[in-house]
């Protein structure tokens, strides 16, 4: 989900140019299946953080072009403020048990640990 937001922020993009997007920031980390990845299409549009931008048809095949929504933004920010203060805390540990000193006893933000 991140990932597939974070893929729309700059333009609209068909499911195809998702996956190839989700690719290359997650440096080929992760590769959506097709499957996988109109799922997740689905469940963000149904959530109202995407919206079908347009639909083409290319070479005979419909594609169809999602774009992010103001409260797909929010959510990404969001979730990119949850996600920056969990790699605070574990950097802060590490640091810690670097030095031989006691952790800091902060919690990581929300979501699963």
């Amino acid at each position: 989900m991140f990932l597939a937001l974070t893929a729309l922020v700059d333009e609209p993009r068909h499911g195809y140019g998702v996956a190839q997007e989700v690719n290359n920031l997650s440096q080929g980390r992760i590769q959506l299946k097709i499957g996988t990845l109109y799922g997740v299409l689905d469940r963000l549009s149904a959530e109202g953080l995407i919206a079908l931008d347009r639909e083409e048809v290319q070479q005979g095949r419909l594609r169809r072009y999602y774009r992010l929504t103001d409260k797909g933004a929010h959510t990404l920010q969001e979730e990119t403020a949850r996600l920056a203060a969990n790699v605070s805390a574990a950097t802060a540990r590490l640091r810690a048990r670097r030095s031989g000193g006691a952790a800091p006893t902060s919690a990581f933000a929300g979501g699963a640990a």
